[in-house]
C-alpha cells in the first residue's frame, strides 16, 4: 500500500484551495540527530546502545562465546552483572551493565531437526531474519512472528515477543524444551517433563535467570500465505475487530492518528503461487504522515482532511509469499514504544481512551497505533499466561519526546488491566507487578535458585524483580 507525500501533496492541494484555508509550513527537512552519547566513558571503555539509541552502557567486558562452556565460564568469572544481548531491540533497561556484556552472536543456526514431527533445535543466537530461510530450506516454519526480523531467537523469547492471532500464542509457547546455562547449577536441560519449574519460570526470564543456549522448537510445515492490506475508517475497524480476529489466520490494525483511518493487515494460508510484494512502502508512509504532521499539525481539523483526501485513492493490495517473508518487516525508521497486553474484552475500550488522549493532548505524535491479538498460555512469566489477549502498542519517532507514554497512554493501559511486554517501555517494578502474575513468586524463588548472589542482575532487573 502506496501513501506516497506527492498524494499528500495533492490532497492538501485540493483541499487547501476548496476551503481557502492558509497554512504555515513548519520546516523539518535539516532536523538534528539526538545527541549521541561519547564513544568512551574515562575508563576507556566502548559504548553499547540499544536500536532506538536511549539505552547506553560501557561495559567493563564483552564476551563473544562461541560454546557453552564459554557461556558458563562468562557467567561464573566476568563482572557483574552478566547481561546478554540480542540485536538491541528492547527498550527498556534490560540490557545494560558496567559489568559483562555477553553476546550469543557465535551460537546461531540450526543444531538438528525432525523432518516428521517438524522440530528443529536452535542456538539462541540466532537472529529472526536469518532462521526464516534456514527452516524453509528443511521445510519447516515458525507458526508465528514477531512484526520485526531483527532480534535475536533468545532475545525474543525471553520478552514474550509475539505476532498476532486469535489462536497463536506468543514465541515461547513453541519451546519444547531449552538449554540454560546459569551462575549456581551450570547448564541445564529443561522441559514440561525435565526440571518443569525452571521451564515454566525462566522460558520468559529476560535473561535473569541464567543464559539460554539452545531450544527445541515446535515448529509447523512450510506455508505460503495471503497478505490482504487496506485502508478503512477506524470506527469501522474497531467495530468489525472481533469478527476479523475470528476469520482470519493473523489479523492486526494499525490506527493512523488524527486521520480516522486504520490499516488493517489481514493473513491467511493459501495454495496460491507465490506472488511477491512489491519495494517495501512502510518507510514511505511513515515519512508521509511526519510530513503532514510538520505541514498541519496545528491544525487537526485540517490534517484530517488533509489525510482523508490523500488516502482516498490508495487502494486495497494484495500479495502472497511464504509465511516468513510476510509476517515480519523491515523496519527501517527508529521509534520508542510501549506495549500493554489487555484481556480481549478490554482491548478496544482501552485503544478508544489512548486515541482521544493522544488526539486531544500530542499533535507532535504520527506513528501508528498497532492492534493485535495473542492466544493464551502457561509460562509463568508470560504476559499472556491463562489469558487470551489483546495488545496495543503506542509509539514515538526517535527524535520525539516520548514521556507521554508514561505520563497518558500508560495509566489508561493499566486501568483496563493492562500487563506490560518486557522489553517495551513501562514504568512498573516488583510491587506492580506481582499481583499481575500468579505465580509470581514461585518464578522469583526459581530465579534465586540459579542465581542467588544476583549475578544476572542490573539495576533495572533489581527494581523489576524487587531483588538482592
Amino acid at each position: 500500500m502506496t501513501l506516497s507525500r506527492r498524494q499528500l501533496l495533492a490532497g492538501a492541494a485540493a483541499t487547501a484551495a476548496a476551503a481557502t484555508v492558509g497554512v504555515a509550513v513548519r520546516q523539518h527537512a535539516l532536523e538534528a540527530e539526538p545527541a549521541p552519547p561519547p564513544l568512551q566513558d574515562a575508563q576507556n571503555r566502548l559504548l553499547w546502545r540499544n536500536w532506538s539509541g536511549i539505552q547506553t552502557a560501557y561495559p567493563a567486558l564483552r564476551a563473544g562465546p562461541s560454546s557453552e562452556e564459554e557461556v558458563l565460564a562468562a557467567l561464573r568469572e566476568g563482572p557483574a552483572p552478566v547481561r546478554a544481548v540480542g540485536a538491541g531491540h528492547s527498550f527498556t533497561a534490560l540490557v545494560p551493565t558496567e559489568g559483562t556484556l555477553l553476546t550469543l552472536d557465535g551460537l546461531a543456526g540450526i543444531v538438528d531437526h525432525d523432518a516428521g514431527s517438524h522440530q528443529a533445535t536452535v542456538w539462541a543466537g540466532t537472529r529472526l531474519g536469518e532462521l526464516g530461510p534456514a527452516l524453509a530450506a528443511i521445510g519447516q516454519c515458525m507458526p508465528n512472528l514477531p512484526d520485526i526480523n531483527k532480534q535475536s531467537l533468545g532475545g525474543a523469547i525471553a520478552t514474550a515477543t509475539h505476532g498476532s492471532g486469535d489462536h497463536s500464542p506468543a514465541l515461547h509457547a513453541q519451546v519444547l524444551a531449552m538449554r540454560i546455562a546459569t551462575p549456581a547449577r551450570g547448564l541445564i536441560e529443561c522441559s514440561a517433563n525435565d526440571n518443569p519449574e525452571i521451564f515454566a519460570a525462566a522460558r520468559v526470564g529476560l535473561g535473569a535467570f541464567g543464559v539460554v543456549t539452545r531450544y527445541r522448537l515446535q515448529n509447523v510445515a512450510s506455508i505460503r500465505l495471503q497478505k490482504r492490506t487496506a485502508l478503512r475508517p477506524t470506527a469501522e475497524v474497531i467495530e468489525d475487530w472481533p469478527a476479523l480476529r475470528v476469520a482470519h489466520r493473523n489479523a492486526e490494525f494499525f490506527v493512523l492518528p488524527f486521520t480516522g483511518m486504520s490499516a488493517t493487515v489481514l493473513h491467511d494460508v493459501t495454495d496460491r503461487p507465490a506472488e511477491p510484494p512489491g519495494k517495501p512502502q512502510d518507510a514511505d508512509v511513515l515519512l508521509a504522515l511526519k510530513w503532514l504532521r510538520d505541514w498541519a499539525g496545528f491544525a487537526p481539523p485540517l490534517r484530517r482532511r488533509l489525510a482523508q483526501a490523500a488516502m482516498a485513492s490508495v487502494k486495497p493490495e494484495e500479495s502472497v509469499e511464504e509465511a516468513w517473508k510476510l509476517l515480519s518487516n523491515e523496519r527501517d525508521i527508529r521509534f520508542n514504544e510501549m506495549e500493554y497486553h489487555l484481556p480481549r474484552e478490554t482491548q478496544m475500550a482501552a485503544l478508544a481512551e489512548v486515541l482521544a488522549a493522544i488526539e486531544r493532548h500530542r499533535p507532535d505524535v504520527f506513528f501508528p497505533i498497532e492492534v493485535r491479538s495473542i492466544a493464551p498460555d502457561d509460562a509463568w512469566l508470560s504476559p499472556f499466561h491463562d489469558r487470551a489477549s489483546g495488545s496495543l502498542a503506542v509509539h514515538a519517532y526517535y527524535k520525539d519526546d516520548y514521556r507521554f507514554l508514561f505520563d497518558l497512554v500508560e495509566p489508561i493501559l493499566r486501568r483496563h488491566g493492562g500487563r506490560p511486554h518486557w522489553g517495551k517501555l513501562h514504568s512498573l517494578t516488583a510491587r506492580e507487578l506481582a499481583p499481575l502474575y500468579p505465580r509470581w513468586r514461585e518464578a522469583m524463588a526459581v530465579r534465586r535458585e540459579l542465581d542467588p548472589q544476583g549475578r544476572m542482575l542490573n539495576p533495572f532487573l533489581r527494581r523489576l524483580f524487587g531483588d538482592v
